[in-house]
């Protein structure tokens, strides 16, 4: 099972959730996208519940503060993880947000939800110190407007990676290393 983790004001119908969908089921490969909350707790609490109710081996894939909680979550579990653009710092990412008020937005429906210092303070219970039981993959684009790309090679600086010139934040053409994600989670452990 492969579990797509969005990131901050996203949701699991985003486009690179949906690019994702597609690419797995034409592989044949179970695969689940859901929109998680914006509170860190229940949205981490949603992860652990759907990663212990499948029997088969589970595998993530997070996208920015998707990817911080893809570091946790595989850390916890010993699982592989594909991490694009990953905030692997979050807490200090999304303090940012504060600086702009008290609403974020969320991309998916044009809402906008309260994001406060509490929230802030629950991704501190989900920071990872040494890297230990997960295996990685990063990818990340040089260009990205929100993340420094150099922070995840500094967290994860053994993890197979794929660093390219220029890009977005979202991640640009992502569906082009849609075969190396499925090799690199069909690999041995």
């Amino acid at each position: 099972m492969v579990i797509c983790i969005h990131g901050f004001g996203s949701s699991g119908k985003g486009g690179k959730a949906q690019l994702f969908k597609e690419y797995f089921k034409s592989q044949k490969i179970p695969y689940i996208s859901p929109s998680l909350s914006y509170v860190p707790e229940l949205a981490i609490d949603t992860l652990e519940q759907l990663i212990e109710s499948y029997d088969n081996e589970v595998t993530l894939i997070g996208s920015s503060l998707g990817g911080f909680y893809s570091i946790y979550l595989a850390e916890k579990y010993g699982l592989k993880a594909v991490l694009i653009n990953p905030a692997v710092d979050s807490a200090n990412t999304l303090q940012r947000m504060l600086d702009l008020g008290d609403t974020a937005k969320n991309y998916y429906d044009n809402t906008y939800f309260n994001w406060t210092k509490s929230h802030v303070n629950m991704l501190l219970n989900y920071r990872v110190g040494e890297i230990q039981n997960g295996k990685y993959f990063l990818l990340l684009q040089k260009a990205d407007d929100v993340l420094d790309y150099k922070d995840a090679l500094v967290k994860l600086p053994n993890a197979k990676s794929i660093v390219e010139e220029g890009g977005t934040h979202p991640y640009e053409g992502i569906e082009r290393h849609f075969e190396v994600i499925r090799e690199f989670f069909l690999d041995a452990k």
